[in-house]
């Protein structure tokens, strides 16, 4: 198993690159203003478009997806950190949300 570090939402430093590992319609409703998404099944055929050389925090909704990819990144080499209760807890903190809809960003 590999390791990786897990960090709450209100912990992800202004900056951050974000790598959003959920469904279509969950970014859609709800995400992180500059993140990059890459559905998790989509993950190991993108692998190319993320940098090795940065450190990546993965978030999902609420955290299990975001660690099986965290876990599987650090196992590809990547410097890979988990957002402990994802994109629910992220809204909880009061951070900064944006949706592709045109509607209030909500998680889903």
């Amino acid at each position: 198993m590999s390791d990786f570090e897990t960090i709450p939402a209100s912990e992800v430093p202004e900056g951050a690159v974000i790598l959003d590992v959920r469904e279509e319609y969950e970014w859609a409703a709800g995400h992180v203003a500059g993140a990059l998404h890459i559905p998790l099944d989509q993950l190991p055929v993108r692998l190319d478009e993320l940098d090795a050389d940065e450190d990546l925090f993965i978030i999902c909704r609420t955290g299990g997806r975001s660690m099986r990819a965290a876990q599987w990144l650090v196992g590809q080499g990547y410097s890979a950190i988990n957002v402990a209760g994802g994109m629910d807890m992220w809204f909880e903190a009061g951070r900064p949300m944006v949706s592709d809809n045109g509607l209030k960003p909500v998680v889903l």
